[in-house]
């Protein structure tokens, strides 16, 4: 095709009877956008197709405008670019850098499922984890568990048993390896345990603990927070918790809790006695096998940064 130039105003000189489309249509014709698409392709063009994609070339500028005044357009979220296709030129919509990233966001946030757990979850980071002499390990432990996890993840890893009194960060550090792992695109499934206890109860008069049960126990990776926290029934124990890690356990699922309970202490002043006040040790001790399978304990201390 010769000089696009001379072949834009060709076709206005066609429509100089019509005002309303030289109205509309000399901008267009004039726009650097259009100008340097029609001669990058002038060797895919004819001018007929050109005159021929007129619609098309008004709705390019008309919604490129929009969307540079971030105005509703055709389609929200996309930015509309120039195409050849058939020697004609048409509009073609592609996603703004905008739209990539909240899709991106939101892909993130649907990796880490939250039940019941504070909001600070979703911002959690290792980076805004401050490793202490007394939290290091802790630290250390977690970032080895996501290498190890994202350098071979079809291999079973064991979890971490945060332990230590309130306040020290060992839900802010599990939050911390959800959210890595979300970015290597790995989902997990964080739990506050006691609420999930009484979701439980509530669900079997709705008719769905199974559904919920499975929900848990099949998450790729779980992490039980809070372990301990209030009494537990023998149901709770037995149906509930040793449900979940007995699935857990035999499928080599990474699993990992926190408790201000150390390993020794959840099995003796939690799990052995039950609501009645009676001691069954060997319950106590069969769960805390399941749970010694799937995590390592670590020890956490410091202070209470909730009340800094």
């Amino acid at each position: 095709m010769e000089n696009i130039r001379e072949v834009l105003k060709g076709l206005m000189s066609k429509h100089q009877l019509d005002t309303k489309f030289q109205d509309l249509m000399t901008p267009v014709y004039e726009d650097a956008d259009v100008l340097s698409f029609c001669e990058a392709h002038k060797n895919e063009l004819s001018a007929d197709g050109v005159a021929r994609s007129a619609s098309k070339l008004y709705e390019y500028v008309q919604e490129r405008d929009k969307y540079k005044r971030n105005e509703p357009t055709l389609m929200p979220g996309y930015q509309p670019i120039l195409i050849v296709n058939n020697h004609m030129i048409e509009v073609s919509y592609r996603p703004s850098k905008k739209l990539l990233a909240s899709e991106k966001q939101q892909a993130f946030n649907m990796r880490v499922k939250a039940v019941n757990m504070p909001k600070m979850i979703k911002k959690a980071r290792f980076d805004d984890f401050f490793p202490d002499q007394d939290r290091q390990s802790a630290l250390t432990a977690a970032l080895n568990f996501t290498q190890a996890y994202e350098s071979e993840p079809h291999q079973f890893h064991k979890g971490l048993y945060l332990t230590g009194s309130f306040g020290v960060g060992k839900t802010y550090l599990l939050g911390a390896i959800a959210n890595e792992l979300a970015a290597q695109g790995f989902e997990s499934t964080l739990v506050h345990f006691p609420s999930f206890a009484v979701e439980m109860k509530n669900a079997i008069g709705e008719n769905n603990l199974a559904e919920k049960l499975t929900l848990v126990k099949k998450a790729p990776i779980l992490m039980l927070d809070d372990v301990g926290a209030d009494s537990m029934s023998s149901w709770v124990r037995d149906e509930v918790l040793g449900v979940i890690l007995e699935y857990r356990m035999q499928n080599e699922l990474p699993t990992f809790f926190s408790s201000n309970f150390s390993m020794a202490q959840l099995e003796t002043e939690h799990l052995q006695i039950n609501q009645r006040g009676e001691s069954e040790p060997l319950k106590a001790k069969r769960l805390m096998e399941r749970i010694k399978f799937l995590a390592t304990e670590v020890t956490m201390v410091g202070v209470n940064r909730r009340q800094n």
